[in-house]
């Protein structure tokens, strides 16, 4: 059964679980930020969800993941700056890096900030969407763990390599894109294989390029290369999935080599004796200041403008209504603002197991019984 959970004490709880597995205070809030945020945007996918598997197993139970973030800046220029993580918690490198380019940009009208030996950061969009708050256009990408096939290739070699962009607008949400440059990405198979259900045909293929639909099978051949997900644009060139496999490229280098970092199978988490060690991602990230370029006010309202346009275009037969990029996110939002985020009867269990090994006591969910 899916059970609602208030998103105020699902991020208490976070924060407090992060801190007890040696995370600071300040940025423990942080990474609860990140994934509550996730969650309130309707992507399950990168949410609590992955609270378990990407930071407190790997964290705790792998030991490939530093809890205490060492923030290293490796070389500081006016525009740009490199930033070693030394695979301390993604989500405070993302913020911290984000933060830096927000300020670049205030001087001299765009800031970028690359990094090296991170880890996982969540959700992308939530980088950009810092940008935005501070009236800027944002960008953000990174580098992940093997996951796609080159067009006409079989083994996964690229990872999931999003490309996000979050743009300020007069309306109440921000244009965001937050996708990865897969059809489908591995949180959304541990979601359908937390829920029971068959990953869709088309998505993951095999070495001999049939595809693969069973989820818990799909994410271990993942893992053990074989099997691997389809660009954008599907198998082949046919539909195109050349375009999604030159994006996740595009990625792929901006994510490593300006910041010297891992690319490809350096991705793998997997040492040469077979056992799990640090992943080393890398991460970019961009900001745009508007008034460098036009009064904010007018951008924002060109912007909203073209989106309002787009809305109200003509609909295909059937079709209820057209959505811009990010809108769908913040009618989640409104729909979920005042139930909470779901969570499933899988999800439930990785929670209390946590929360039992390390002892926090304070902590009792609605879901468990009396």
């Amino acid at each position: 059964m899916v059970y609602p959970l208030p998103f105020d004490e699902l991020e208490a709880f976070m924060a407090a679980l992060f801190e007890s597995i040696g995370v600071p205070p300040e940025d423990a809030r942080t990474c609860a930020d990140v994934l509550i945020t996730s969650d309130k945007r309707g992507i399950d996918s990168h949410g609590v969800g992955r609270l378990k598997p990407i930071y407190y197993d790997r964290i705790v139970h792998q030991k490939i993941q530093q809890p205490v973030t060492q923030f290293e800046i490796v070389r500081d220029q006016a525009a740009t700056a490199v930033v070693d993580g030394h695979h301390g918690m993604g989500m405070v490198i993302g913020k911290r890096c984000m933060q830096m380019a927000i300020e670049k940009a205030r001087t001299y009208g765009l800031g970028m900030v690359v990094a090296r030996n991170s880890t996982h950061y969540g959700f992308a969009a939530y980088y950009p969407m810092m940008a935005c708050r501070a009236g800027m256009i944002g960008l953000s990408g990174t580098n992940a763990r093997p996951s796609i096939a080159p067009t006409f290739g079989v083994e996964n070699m690229l990872g999931t390599n999003p490309l996000v962009f979050a743009i300020p607008t007069d309306e109440e949400f921000p244009l965001t894109n937050d996708y990865a440059t897969s059809i489908i990405q591995r949180g959304k198979i541990e979601q359908y294989d937390r829920e029971g259900k068959a990953c869709p045909p088309g998505l993951v293929i095999d070495r001999q390029g049939q595809t693969k639909t069973d989820s818990a099978q799909v994410l271990k051949d993942l893992v053990s290369g074989e099997a691997a997900l389809t660009p954008l644009g599907g198998i082949g060139e046919e539909t195109a999935g050349y375009k999604g496999y030159g994006f996740a490229t595009v990625v792929e280098v901006l994510s490593a080599a300006l910041q010297q970092g891992n690319f490809l199978k350096q991705l793998s988490g997997i040492g040469e004796d077979g056992k799990p060690r640090p992943y080393g991602l890398g991460h970019f990230f961009m900001a745009i200041d508007i008034e460098h370029f036009c009064d904010l006010a007018a951008f924002q309202k060109t912007t909203g403008d073209i989106l309002r346009e787009l809305r109200h275009s003509q609909k295909a037969p059937g079709a209820e209504r057209i959505y811009t990029p990010g809108e769908k996110e913040y009618l989640a939002w409104l729909e979920r603002k005042d139930k909470g985020a779901p969570v499933d009867e899988a999800l439930q269990k990785q929670l209390v197991t946590m929360r039992d090994e390390q002892g926090l006591k304070q902590f009792r969910f609605p879901f468990e019984k009396p």
